[in-house]
């Protein structure tokens, strides 16, 4: 494992929320200056490839990379850019429907579902529908 490498699992695990190739670059670049953007996007493929990281897209920005741990989709607020963590079971019902119309298998790990947070919306989280 080479020491740039290294400094990025550091970033990651230290990275409080999703992070950016350039949120991860600037960490490491902190302690190593000498570490090129073009390494992190090397290792970054490498430690996807691997399976130890994932990246999503939330929402039009550039994508976001996490440790890989249980798997979850994301929920993402137009409005105030709030990201919610949802578990797997929120998105079986729509991988079940994909997979039955379309024979398409969903990773919902990889995409945001876009949509208004309960602040932005006004909506209390009855549940309920009219």
């Amino acid at each position: 494992m080479t020491t740039a490498r290294r400094q990025l699992l550091e970033a990651l695990f230290e990275a409080s929320a999703h992070a950016t190739a350039e949120d991860l670059a600037a960490t490491v670049q902190a302690r190593s200056p000498d570490v090129h953007i073009s390494t992190i996007y090397r290792n970054l493929d490498e430690l996807e490839r691997l399976g130890v990281i994932v990246h999503t897209h939330l929402g039009h920005g550039p994508a976001s990379y996490h440790l890989a741990s249980a798997p979850h989709g994301h929920l993402v607020c137009e409005v105030c850019g709030t990201t919610i963590e949802a578990p797997p079971e929120l998105f079986a019902e729509l991988g079940a429907h994909a997979r039955r119309r379309f024979g398409f298998v969903i990773d919902p790990r990889h995409f945001a579902v876009l949509g208004r947070c309960e602040g932005c919306s006004g909506d209390t989280g009855g549940g309920t529908t009219t």
